[in-house]
Formats: structure tokens, C-alpha cells, sequence
């Protein structure tokens, strides 16, 4: 999966802070990407192009943040619905949105319908 994004390193720390991914590893033989694009000579304009977070088990999606020039111009059309708690218990949403909040994120809106499964006291 590719995002654009104005700011791919910001934008890749957010979320793996929020969905407890790691950064990509460096290359073999190499301690960091740093490092890496020093000894290959790549330019740093195109060293923070971009910036792939990984998930430390294998299994969830590889997400890459893609440096674009332009800035948005329309409402986002796909969002990123993060599962945080299988059981719906509150006190692992509340863990994961303090999390969210301290990474950076917001807090739009609580529901006040106790029929919305995203109510605090369902």
C-alpha cells in the first residue's frame, strides 16, 4: 500500500507509533538508511522521498509513505480503520486512543448513540 503524503517521515512515525509497527530495517550490512544512502550516493532530497514501516509478526500490510510536491486538494478517499480491541472492551479503546492522541492524532467526535458500537458505555 502507498500513501501520498507531504511529509512521508512524520506521516510514517505517526502510524507506527499508533499501530505499533517498526521502522524498515537498514539493508544488510548497513546500521541504518542513513548509512545506506551515504555509501550509494543517493541525494538527501531523495532519501526522505519516502519511508516504509514494517509489522514486527509479518502478516499486516507493508505500508509506504510516498513524498508528493502537491498539496491535497479534496477530502481524503480511503481512511485506515484500525481494530484495537476484538472484544470491544472499552479500557483497550480508551489505551489505544490515549496512545493515538499522545503519537499526534485527535479525537473528532465520542458517539452519544448507546446503539453505536463505538459508545464508551456499550
Amino acid at each position: 500500500m502507498t500513501i501520498d503524503c507531504r511529509d512521508p517521515l512524520a506521516l510514517a512515525a505517526f502510524w507506527r507509533d499508533v499501530v505499533d509497527y517498526q521502522d524498515d530495517p537498514a539493508p544488510e550490512g548497513y546500521s541504518s538508511w542513513a548509512e545506506y544512502d551515504a555509501a550509494n550516493c543517493v541525494a538527501p532530497e531523495a532519501a526522505e522521498a519516502g519511508a516504509t514501516i514494517v509489522d514486527p509478526t509479518g502478516v499486516g500490510p507493508l505500508p509506504y509513505f510516498q513524498k508528493v510536491p502537491e498539496p491535497k486538494s479534496v477530502k481524503n478517499r480511503v481512511h485506515l480503520d484500525v481494530v484495537v480491541s476484538v472484544t470491544q472492551e472499552w479500557v483497550d479503546v480508551q489505551a489505544a486512543t490515549d496512545r493515538v492522541v499522545a503519537a499526534g492524532g485527535q479525537i473528532l467526535r465520542i458517539s452519544d448513540d448507546p446503539n453505536d458500537q463505538f459508545h464508551p458505555r456499550r
